[in-house]
């Protein structure tokens, strides 16, 4: 009455515990990162669109108040559909955030 139980990953015979899974930590990472890899792909790419932005606003305006314009933002590459924060003053004039540079 044996029986036989494979690798959720590899699928080589398990020996062993009865509640085991995996035939080595090896496989069960790569089990869980293959599994895992299809749900976080939009949140790491919408990270590294507002991580890019952060740096091209860190880097056009290095001081506090510094303004940078649309057109250059443009040009360095900004994605004006990523950002953490917006607001707008009372004339109108509307900022964009990417976490603390805006």
């Amino acid at each position: 009455m044996t029986n036989s139980r494979e690798c959720l990953n590899c699928g080589y015979e398990l020996k062993g515990r009865a509640d085991q899974k995996f035939c080595s930590d090896q496989c069960r990472n790569a089990y869980h990162n293959q599994l895992n890899s299809n749900s976080t792909n939009l949140i790491r790419n919408i990270n590294n669109t507002l991580k890019r932005n952060q740096r091209i606003l860190a880097k056009l305006c290095p001081y506090d108040k510094a303004k940078s314009s649309k057109g250059t933002l443009s040009a360095e590459g900004f994605n004006f559909n990523y950002h953490t924060n917006t607001f707008s003053t009372k004339k109108g004039q509307i900022y964009l955030f990417c976490y603390d540079y805006g």
